[in-house]
């Protein structure tokens, strides 16, 4: 078997590059959370429009029905 042993001893470059990991991924982290938030408000905007946009979709269905109608009214009074 063999012998193995672990050194507590970390040189100041292995400290330097784990301060820096850390920040780049606090960093991305908050970044990323930006983005997900603009997102968001960007889909609520979007939910909105696509319901105002359903609403009048049916309103001129409505206004087509009674054109339809109307003209029908005015042949038969022509006839």
């Amino acid at each position: 078997m063999t012998n193995w042993r672990v050194e507590r001893t970390v040189t100041l470059g292995v400290v330097v590059a784990l301060v820096m990991q850390t920040g780049g991924a606090l960093i991305w982290a908050g970044a990323a959370s930006e983005r997900l938030n603009r997102l968001e408000d960007e889909a609520v905007i979007h939910e909105s429009a696509s319901e105002r946009l359903a609403r009048l979709e049916v309103q001129i269905l409505q206004a087509q029905e009674t054109l339809i109608r109307i003209e029908r009214r005015l042949d038969e009074r022509e006839h």
